[in-house]
């Protein structure tokens, strides 16, 4: 049974467009997957802390010699490499803020690249055969040809982290000028059935 994880970041709930656009994406995905399971990881309801001095003793501290208390300063970071790992397809909806990934988004990938079981030893990448689509909204256009091109930050990080641990099978839906949406100028529907086309394709591919 293939499984799908969606990574939710937005803190907007019904109004984001992120999550708009991932459930686009979901819906799609169960098309071309009708026997497929979907995990829905919310990092807005998931108590994630950013890294601190226990987590790091912990982290670097072989499991075997980890007392209590460090097993469980890891205990989601835990549980959030296991659904990473347990997954064939991962679909990340982010918004972008200044240019980057939200903070809750940088928390948990924090949690997930971990030495000895995402990334190796020698900094080779461990989570592999897996498809990942980004879906992001963001209110500047950063697309190929945009003046604003190099600001195109957040899509640069997160292909770069996730090809860190190993997923080469990288696609991401640029939704930009979603400010169009706040200003009253087009309505959400439209602005996410702008891009079903592109997400219908990235959804069968894997």
């Amino acid at each position: 049974m293939p499984t799908l994880l969606v990574i939710e970041s937005s803190p907007r709930g019904e109004q984001s467009m992120s999550r708009g656009l991932a459930k686009l994406f979901i819906d799609e995905w169960l098309k071309t997957h009708p026997d497929g399971r979907v995990v829905e990881r919310d990092l807005m309801k998931s108590n994630l802390s950013f890294v601190t001095m226990p987590w790091l003793a912990a982290y670097f501290t072989p499991p075997e010699r980890q007392t209590p208390d460090m097993k469980a300063a890891l205990s989601v970071s835990d549980e959030l490499v296991e659904e990473l790992l347990a997954a064939d397809h991962i679909a990340i909806g982010t918004p972008v803020y200044n240019y980057n990934v939200p903070a809750v988004l940088k928390a948990y990938i924090d949690n997930i690249v971990r030495k000895g079981i995402t990334l190796g030893f020698s900094g080779e990448g461990l989570v592999r055969g897996k498809a990942c689509t980004i879906l992001m909204a963001s209110g500047g256009v950063y697309t190929e040809g945009s003046p604003i091109q190099d600001r195109d930050i957040a899509a640069s990080y997160l292909r770069l982290i996730l090809k860190v641990v190993g997923i080469e099978d990288i696609e991401v839906v640029a939704g930009g000028n979603a400010k169009a949406v706040d200003m009253g100028q087009i309505p959400r529907d439209t602005f996410i059935q702008s891009f079903a086309a592109e997400i219908a394709r990235t959804a069968g591919r894997r």
